[in-house]
């Protein structure tokens, strides 16, 4: 099998080869994290958005980015997901997001989660901006991941 890299051997981008590897089950978590005013905590927790439901929305946008991450994200395979969840937590400051995602194939579904948590917290932030355009998105990580040549990995506490 070739090499995995995302260079041609003139140093040109390229899509990596991944004929070559094998199909496993593989599957990904990822978080992140939207801080906002109490009052904007208290009119999207209690669905009081001059736009609806946040959590609605925000959880088919993370579906949706997670689903079409190959065209947003320079040489990322297209992917035939078999599952994406978002769920969210309410924190003392804000909303704490978590997307997963599975599939069996030759590539990991890491970015699909990274894009969806991503995704998941801008909608978010566009459902409340009116009662606090000062919310702040951050902490956005990869939780954990299975699957593939390189085995299992888990972020840090």
């Amino acid at each position: 099998m070739a090499e995995l890299t995302h260079l041609d051997e003139h140093g040109a981008a390229r899509m990596v080869d991944v004929s070559g590897k094998s199909e496993t089950h593989r599957t990904a978590v990822a978080e992140g994290r939207i801080r906002m005013s109490s009052e904007a905590l208290e009119a999207l927790t209690q669905g009081d958005l001059p736009k609806g439901d946040a959590f609605a929305a925000s959880r088919i946008a993370g579906i949706m980015a997670a689903k079409r991450t190959g065209e947003l994200i320079p040489l990322c395979h297209p992917l035939g997901l078999e599952s994406v969840t978002i769920d969210f937590a309410v924190e003392d400051d804000g909303i704490r997001v978590e997307a997963s995602a599975s599939l069996t194939g030759r590539t990991g579904v890491e970015m699909e989660v990274m894009t969806a948590a991503s995704i998941a917290l801008l909608t978010l932030y566009d459902m409340g901006k009116a009662i606090d355009k000062g919310m702040v998105i951050d902490s956005v990580r990869l939780l954990s991941k299975t699957g593939g040549k390189s085995g299992d990995w888990r972020a840090r506490p």
